[in-house]
């Protein structure tokens, strides 16, 4: 049995999730539905099927954040895309840190996000591409294991972020921004019809320039997303995509102590926008780009091929502090390294899938085949050394020469300097049948992967570690559609992580598994103006490496295990023709459950009890405010463990986020593509912390206003 306090803004979502609906106009027809996946394209394919199976046809748990959503919300990234969704939780290391879109689902941590179906390639280090949300036409969330299509993932679930395709229609969308912090922001949006061919194109192009959370830190991004779809035929379509983009300038990643923060401090309450490191020695500049093509090609009406490549030339180069130890005699003074890592990386992946449908006797199926395939290639310097300390309560951020500390650190031997080349290769084969027997839908998948990697670590020994693993995942659900638009559904799926490493014996490690049981309901009304999703589930992961007690200090053995149990429940209701509201509320119980090390029982960081979220949009048609819509949302993130001991308790907090949008239409004509907007995140200025333990913590969104006008041709 669960035992769980309920909290009041759950209480509120949950009566939004059991209103009685009694929409007068239905808000999205199947019309607007087909419209939809027109938008997405003939390569479009669900992130939970890889299929055009909708997600209310689908025996497990999806959530999706369409491209009106993210404008109505002033969304900036794709953690803040991520905000309003059930079982997720975001921004890890708190708002000043945003060089990685770094979240959990149902309580295991993800760094793999995907990119139209296919992995943005991390190299395990920082070096990590990351999606600006203006180039994201929709964002997928796919709850529970994906390993069956996807191959290596944690087991909570995964991301896929759709891009912005080519249209045949002709519009230019420019837009300015400017905000908080100073912010400067420009875009542009461009597609349509290559003069009268079968050609279409999409232009995207974004510079943005701010100063950061923390103290004396900055922001700044430029970003280019050319793409054509090639309409060989009506049969067939080729696609070529880039992206490219140069951050010179990326914020911090530093911490500051719970003590100030989170516990009491004698000296008192720290700034949240303390910066711990030092001005001359931080500098994270990113470069990557993704090169890539597409070929749909249809066989006939019943079969159909989808093979997709892409190419990624990636690299960073950070200086940054971290901290060692706080003073326990004054509780001001914390310890510091300085370190640098040089990295860069190479990788290919590419999957090609082949589509049936056809009928047996009563059995309609829609058949699966594929193959895919990635090898990521990185080499990573680093250099580490101890510096001088800083006074947390007078922080002088301008202590250090960069040229001494880099001359120091380079030839510090007593440092952890490394220079270390990787080579990964996974390899993945994969088939599934998705049937329909008249109101039942049964999909079964399995899969095989062999995952290959080698690691040369050339400073640290001059040795190399090699790791060659396979695995075999499964998956099998069921869903029944009845006449009331009720659909009950259950699922077991299986998800694998590569695990490298060899006992003290010398035998390689196993792949850590995980395993999921999931049952629920999906609900839609006849007019699509009410939606409601219900789930639990039981997530169990098992072969974590813990110490071995009986070899040396450095000896693992493969007996961990952790569980994640618990509830999500998301609505979406039109309550009148004017206004719609969305809420969820997640309830997760993450524990692990074996261990050697004094962890049995305890619950991961970064893991809050409960997840609640609140958004209702009022738009206004006829009259003097026609076009305008008010949103608004309240968000509550539960208290988390405040490092792996669970030796105290980070506290839950609330927060409001607010938005308008005016369309310029009535204005004039030429304006009906025109709108200006006003983002305001934590509109009451909350101040709220996560922490990985007592030494590292960071501190949330503060306040943040963002104003935008955008003209349309």
């Amino acid at each position: 049995m669960f035992n769980t306090k309920i909290t009041p803004i759950a209480m509120l979502v949950a009566s939004v999730l059991s209103a009685p609906a009694l929409a007068e106009e239905a808000a999205i027809s199947e019309k607007q539905a087909d419209e939809k996946l027109t938008v997405l394209g003939k390569t479009y394919r669900n992130t939970a099927t890889k299929t055009a199976l909708l997600p209310e046809e689908t025996p497990q748990s999806i959530s999706t954040i369409d491209r009106e959503t993210l404008d109505l919300r002033g969304v900036n990234s794709v953690s803040e895309a991520l905000r309003y969704t059930p079982g997720v939780h975001t921004q890890l290391r708190g708002g000043a840190v945003n060089r990685l879109d770094l979240f959990n689902i149902r309580g295991f941590t993800n760094y793999q996000n995907y990119y139209d179906g296919l992995q943005l390639q991390y190299n395990a280090w920082n070096l990590q591409p990351q999606i600006d949300a203006f180039a994201v036409e929709q964002v997928e969330v796919f709850k529970g294991p994906t390993s069956v299509l996807y191959g290596a993932m944690p087991p909570g679930g995964m991301v896929n972020l759709i891009a912005k395709r080519p249209t045949m229609e002709r519009a230019t969308d420019v837009s300015v921004a400017s905000g908080s912090h100073n912010l400067l922001e420009a875009t542009v949006d461009s597609r349509g019809q290559i003069g009268d061919s079968n050609v279409a194109y999409r232009f995207l192009g974004k510079a943005t320039k701010q100063d950061g959370m923390a103290d004396t830190s900055k922001q700044e991004r430029y970003l280019i997303a050319p793409s054509i779809d090639w309409h060989v035929s009506d049969k067939t379509l080729v696609n070529l995509n880039a992206y490219y983009q140069n951050d010179p300038h990326a914020g911090i990643y530093t911490t500051m102590p719970a003590y100030g923060t989170v516990l009491d401090n004698p000296n008192g309450k720290l700034s949240k926008n303390l910066f711990t490191g030092d001005e001359n020695w931080n500098k994270f500049e990113r470069e990557f780009g993704l090169y890539g093509f597409k070929i749909n090609h249809e066989f006939n009406s019943n079969w159909t091929l989808l093979h997709a490549t892409r190419y990624l030339d990636a690299k960073a180069l950070q200086h940054n502090t971290y901290n060692v130890g706080l003073e326990p005699t004054d509780g001001r003074t914390v310890y510091r390294r300085a370190y640098l890592t040089d990295e860069s990386s190479k990788g290919w992946t590419t999957d090609t899938q082949i589509n049936g449908n056809f009928t047996t006797g009563m059995v309609e199926h829609s058949l699966l085949i594929g193959f895919d395939w990635q090898q990521l290639k990185s080499e990573v310097t680093y250099y580490d050394g101890a510096t001088t300390s800083i006074d947390i309560y007078a922080p002088d951020n301008n202590q250090l020469n960069p040229n001494e500390v880099y001359d120091y650190i380079k030839g510090n031997p007593d440092g952890y300097n490394q220079v270390n080349s990787y080579k990964t290769t996974q390899t993945g084969v994969y088939i599934q049948d998705q049937m329909r027997i008249d109101r039942l839908i049964v999909m079964a998948g399995a899969r095989f992967d062999q995952y290959k990697s080698d690691s040369v670590y050339h400073l640290a020994g001059d040795y190399t570690d090699s790791v060659d693993q396979n695995n075999t995942s499964y998956r099998l659900g069921g869903l029944y559609e009845f006449d009331n638009g009720i659909s009950p559904y259950i699922n077991y799926a299986d998800s694998f992580e590569p695990t490298p490493g060899t006992d003290k014996d010398g035998n390689a490690f196993e792949p850590s598994t995980g395993s999921q049981w999931e049952g629920g309901i999906k609900y839609n009304s006849a007019d699509m103006s009410q939606m409601l999703n219900l789930a639990a589930f039981h997530i169990t992961k098992e072969g974590a490496l813990t110490q071995d007690p009986d070899g040396a200090p450095h000896h693992q053995i493969q007996v961990g295990e952790s569980v994640s149990k618990g509830f999500e429940a998301e609505g979406r209701w039109w309550a009148t023709p004017n206004l719609d509201l969305t809420a969820s509320y997640t309830y997760q119980n993450v524990e692990i459950t074996k261990d050697n090390s004094g962890l049995e029982g305890k619950t991961p960081v970064w893991v809050p009890d409960q997840l609640a979220n609140l958004w209702a949009n009022y738009h206004f048609f006829g009259g003097s405010l026609d076009g305008l819509t008010l949103g608004g949302g309240v968000r509550y993130i539960g208290e988390t463990q405040i490092d792996a001991a669970n030796s105290s308790t980070v506290d839950g907090y609330t927060v409001a986020d607010v938005s308008v949008n005016y369309g310029l239409g009535r204005l004039g004509s030429g304006l009906e593509s025109s709108a200006v907007s006003l983002a305001v995140t934590n509109l009451f200025d909350k101040e709220s912390y996560s922490c990985y333990d007592t030494l590292n913590c960071w501190s949330n969104d503060e306040r943040r206003v963002v104003a935008r006008l955008k003209m349309g041709f």
